[in-house]
């Protein structure tokens, strides 16, 4: 079927796609500690601080959970988004790069619509970001950390594609903000560590609501909270339909601003010269 606007067929689409998830697939081949610090952040997480807090923090009953948890169980979901927010602040540093040494002038040149080139190297972040968490769930399946059945690890896998969508547009955008790879790092920071830790990653939002109701509301308002309940309940085979609203209307705004932002007669590219 051939396309109206840009008069492509469809296997020129997907032959497109494969490139650039293959492109990016051998980026990842090649960077291995990449793939080694991908892992070691949340395993430290889970070996060293889950162990130390089990006693102290202990966690109530609450949805998905139908019983009492250990500490380490709570947090793998959280630990699970950390690896794919992590990615998707990758990927951005990779396009940033890219924009440096004239490699995504290249792509973003090509005959076929800018979205879906943006669109092709999103999908090929998510791809990579989902493999880091399996082999993530590999690791803490002999910790004793795993699904009440197996098919928790297949129900994930939706939850999983949408929150590395979320992350990998929002890295994009900030990719598009970031004039200097030497910036990089501060920005990166500035997003991630709050995120993180004002989320209900390492602890239940009703325990946060306790000590400070203002702060319970700005977790609240955290995509990266939502992403963390998403894949918590589909870990457990259920779904959190406010947390799966949440996300794909963060993914949208985060996207649609990517978009814009790359367009070179609306966004930052041209006054950056990428």
């Amino acid at each position: 079927m051939t396309s109206e606007t840009s008069g492509f067929t469809a296997r020129q689409y997907a032959i497109c796609l494969s490139g650039v998830v293959w492109r990016e697939a051998l980026r990842f081949l090649h960077q291995r500690e990449r793939f080694v610090s991908a892992l070691v952040r949340p395993l430290v997480w889970l070996f060293i601080f889950a162990a130390g807090f089990r006693q102290v923090l202990g966690v109530s009953i609450i949805p998905p959970y139908e019983t009492y948890v250990l500490y380490e169980v709570y947090i793998t979901p959280g630990l699970m988004a950390m690896i794919q927010l992590f990615n998707g602040m990758q990927s951005s540093l990779s396009m940033v790069y890219d924009r440096e040494m004239g490699n995504m002038r290249t792509l973003l040149v090509s005959p076929f619509p800018r979205w879906f080139l943006l669109g092709a190297k999103l999908l090929a972040g998510v791809a990579v970001s989902i493999l880091q968490v399996y082999a993530y769930l590999i690791i803490a399946y002999f910790w004793e950390i795993e699904p009440p059945t197996p098919l928790g690890y297949l129900a994930v896998l939706p939850a999983l594609a949408l929150a590395g969508l979320m992350f990998g547009a929002l890295g994009m955008l900030l990719s598009s903000a970031i004039k200097q790879l030497e910036n990089f790092a501060g920005v990166m920071n500035f997003v991630i560590f709050p995120m993180f830790f004002a989320s209900s990653a390492l602890y239940p939002l009703w325990r946060v609501q306790e000590s400070s109701p203002f702060l319970y509301w700005i977790c609240l308002a955290n995509p990266f909270t939502h992403a963390v309940e998403l894949i918590r309940f589909a870990f457990y085979e259920k779904i959190s339909w406010e947390s799966l609203a949440a996300v794909a209307a963060y993914t949208t705004v985060f996207a649609v601003g990517a978009l814009i932002a790359y367009d070179p007669a609306k966004g930052m590219l041209t006054r950056k010269g990428g």
